[in-house]
């Protein structure tokens, strides 16, 4: 089984490119981050012709996530955190794999920029709401995939200018540890499971030739419980789509099940 995760920046925007990426690589699953709309306006027919199932929690132009499947979902959750900004982050449902009930987890973390404004108190504490629902699920399955944009970049070694970032949100001492208190809790970082010390960058910036010059930085990713870590045979940060036309700044991250 083929699991990814894609912060698309626009569902609607990148359908073509999103068509594409399905063809040729054809995962299972896809977790999809930022697809910027409503439910109503979902392309749910562009999936259900590639027999793709779609569960959606939309939001009109920002945020919003979606999961698409060809493997039954159950339980489907968006309500996992109480978010008083209302701000469709975070969706969740079940799969049966290898006589295993799995608790797949698409998130979307708020970006906190600029630091010590009311952005990044609302991505603290939206991190902490977070972290008090993993505790709490983990107690009934332990079985979870965590997977999306988490607007963290974990050590120095995943951004291609550590001193840029300092006192960037993404990179504050509070926020790597609110990271590490989630590992802390069971979870494994798919990507440093498999590499000690390889970039893995799944995030450029269009600007500044980001991607030309490989300025990028591993923000996206895949936590994956020690109960099922065993079964994770590969991670791939497949850099394709970042390459074509009209791209998202980020690209799929891909995780292989045994």
């Amino acid at each position: 089984m083929l699991i990814s995760s894609w912060n698309v920046n626009s569902v609607r925007a990148r359908i073509e490119n999103i068509k594409s990426y399905l063809l040729k690589y054809k995962p299972d699953i896809l977790m999809m981050q930022e697809i910027k709309t409503e439910d109503i306006n979902f392309p749910y027919d562009d999936f259900s012709a590639m027999d793709y199932e779609s569960q959606v929690f939309g939001q009109k132009s920002y945020n919003g996530v979606a999961i698409i499947s060809k493997t039954k979902l159950q339980n489907v959750r968006t309500d996992l955190i109480k978010d008083k900004l209302k701000q469709s982050r975070i969706i969740s449902g079940e799969i049966e794999y290898k006589k295993k009930i799995i608790q797949l987890i698409n998130i979307y973390t708020p970006n906190g920029n600029p630091v010590d404004t009311e952005k990044y108190e609302y991505k603290k504490k939206w991190m902490d709401q977070l972290i008090k629902q993993l505790k709490t699920l983990y107690k009934r399955n332990s079985n979870i995939i965590l997977a999306g944009d988490f607007n963290v970049i974990p050590e120095a070694k995943d951004v291609y200018n550590v001193k840029s970032f300092e006192d960037d949100a993404l990179y504050r001492l509070e926020i790597r540890k609110k990271f590490r208190e989630m590992i802390n809790l069971g979870l494994n970082d798919v990507f440093r499971h498999f590499n000690e010390e390889k970039e893995g960058y799944t995030f450029w910036d269009y600007m500044r030739g980001a991607w030309q010059k490989n300025n990028g930085m591993r923000i996206d990713h895949f936590l994956v419980s020690n109960s099922i870590i065993d079964i994770v045979k590969d991670i791939n940060i497949n850099k394709d789509p970042r390459g074509r036309e009209k791209p998202s700044d980020h690209t799929p991250i891909e995780i292989k099940l045994a």
